[in-house]
């Protein structure tokens, strides 16, 4: 019996590890395209505290900067209650251009960020596997250059969170908000 639920563990596990290395990258990754403003527009998340707080979520902008090792630093600004929040992260880049790693100070989770697709002058879709103690989560974010995207590449985010396993309840276009847009550096 023992054996056989560490068995299937161990099937779930390497199944998990095998979608993960399905996510795609962007072909062509050109990182200092991406440096810059943008407005998260879309936010898609199996997580705990993401179905905790999904009704509290609006927009928020995010400034993406390149550090002079190669990596980005990640600046967002987002409301919270009556005032605005910014969460500082470095994002490390990995071998595979596109793709990066984060570890949370807070929590102590690792991140596997992907950025999937881009053009880069109007929309990005950043895909992230989750993994803490507790077990593993995905999120799929859709930013955009301005606070408006088309309802294609809407769709799109839709249908790339489905991919992944995220259901209609798990995804979220975020309400737009002009609190903290200005606040953003």
């Amino acid at each position: 019996m023992h054996a056989t639920l560490l068995g299937v563990l161990g099937l779930a596990l390497l199944g998990a590890l095998r979608a993960q290395d399905n996510i795609p990258v962007q072909p062509d990754f050109q990182q200092d395209k991406l440096t810059g403003r943008w407005y998260s527009i879309g936010l898609a998340s199996n997580s705990n505290w993401f179905k905790e707080k999904k009704h509290l979520m609006k927009m928020c902008t995010t400034v993406i900067s390149a550090t002079a090792d190669g990596n980005l630093e990640v600046t967002s600004t987002y409301p919270k209650g009556d005032h605005c929040e910014k969460r500082n992260s470095l994002y490390t880049k990995m071998e595979q251009p596109g793709r990066f790693s984060y570890t949370s100070p807070r929590w102590g989770s690792k991140h596997d960020i992907r950025v999937v697709e881009t053009n880069y002058d109007e929309y990005a879709l950043v895909a992230t596997q989750i993994s803490k103690s507790t077990g593993s989560s995905t999120m799929v974010l859709l930013y955009s250059r301005t606070k408006e995207l088309s309802p294609e590449r809407m769709e799109r985010f839709t249908q790339f969170s489905r991919e992944q396993g995220l259901t209609d309840e798990e995804i979220l276009i975020l309400p737009q908000t002009d609190k903290c847009m200005a606040d953003a550096a």
